[in-house]
């Protein structure tokens, strides 16, 4: 039987765009494992805290073929992936599409693994998806934001006032 991973991700962003961030709780299924990360940006958006959640969580498995469940309270996420229009975006090569760049990064990860997802309801008392909303806005509030430099390229965006 081969490893199965439970991964919980959110994404957070105080005022969007705005300071945002990231939590992720990974439990590997039958041991009793748990690893949480977290990161907060500068300036940044929700949904790309949502998906940069669950390419840096897949990015972590250290095995290709991984059977990895991903639960998110994203449907920005969720339905890209399940609806298949990620697949059509990255066809079109993501014309007029927001963040490519995170597209084209969760793709390669997304095919070394077996990744299915399974969307939750946020903010509905479900514990692991509460501790990465924690995680998430704790983050975006700590002084060592990093600049979502991606972001700030594809709109043009300054930290500073011109």
């Amino acid at each position: 039987m081969s490893v199965q991973v439970h991964i919980y991700t959110d994404g957070s962003s105080r005022g969007n765009p705005g300071p945002g961030g990231y939590g992720i709780v990974m439990q590997w299924v039958g041991k009793p494992y748990v690893k949480e990360f977290s990161q907060g940006y500068v300036k940044t958006t929700n949904n790309r805290m949502e998906l940069l959640a669950v390419i840096v969580a897949l990015e972590q498995l250290k095995k290709e073929n991984t059977k990895v469940k991903v639960f998110t309270d994203s449907k920005y996420v969720v339905d890209s992936v399940d609806k298949k229009w990620v697949f059509g975006w990255e066809k079109k090569g993501y014309k007029d599409k927001k963040n490519p760049d995170l597209w084209k990064r969760f793709l390669k990860i997304y095919r070394k693994q077996e990744v299915s997802f399974q969307w939750i309801k946020g903010h509905n008392n479900h514990k692991q998806n509460d501790r990465c909303d924690f995680l998430a806005v704790d983050a975006s509030k700590k002084d060592d934001l990093l600049v979502d430099e991606e972001y700030m390229k594809l709109n043009g965006d300054t930290l500073f006032k011109k």
